[in-house]
């Protein structure tokens, strides 16, 4: 066992990553793309598989620049976590409480100093809301019973294939600046 008290998971890259106290160097971008290209968004309970990767690259599509490298990593920690649905979230405070720690360290491992924090939080929101209309409408058997959500953006989604993800979301980081 190790100072962690043995809570931790092998990753892609072969690290040890320490999920109940995330550490700067366990975290690697070819990590998180690898994991989230292979990441089924919504439970995988989709009509055929859309991974949290390209989820992810659309967000940052759809936002304005200052903010496209947050979108990118704003559901980064399931890299290390499952991708929960909302609703399971909601009720799982430490859940949320540990996903949240794990997300403040890979921002801090990839985000530029200065980085516009300050009201990037709602624009993810909203941004994520009507991603999450569009996905609703192009991937979900059934939605009749969510909460309302905004317009959705008007093409279709065509999933990636996982490995098409993976570069994709690599080749994203690298042109928004993310410090590897």
């Amino acid at each position: 066992m190790d100072e962690y008290g043995g809570h931790w998971i092998t990753t892609y890259t072969g690290r040890k990553f320490h999920f109940l106290d995330p550490q700067l160097d366990e975290i690697d971008i070819v990590d998180i793309a690898h994991a989230l290209s292979l990441t089924c968004r919504f439970g995988g309970q989709c009509k055929q598989f859309y991974s949290v990767a390209e989820h992810s690259i659309r967000m940052a599509e759809i936002v304005l620049d200052e903010y496209k490298l947050f979108a990118l990593l704003h559901d980064a920690s399931e890299a290390y976590l499952p991708d929960l649905p909302r609703p399971e979230k909601a009720v799982l405070p430490q859940f949320k409480e540990m996903e949240r720690d794990i997300l403040v360290a890979i921002w801090d491992k990839f985000m530029p100093s200065g980085y516009p924090w300050l009201g990037s939080g709602v624009v993810i929101k909203e941004a994520d809301n009507i991603l999450l209309a569009t996905e609703a409408r192009d991937l979900m058997p059934n939605t009749d019973d969510w909460a309302k959500l905004p317009e959705p953006l008007p093409d279709v989604i065509v999933p990636y294939p996982c490995r098409m993800a993976e570069e994709e979301f690599l080749n994203c980081f690298d042109k928004l600046g993310g410090i590897s």
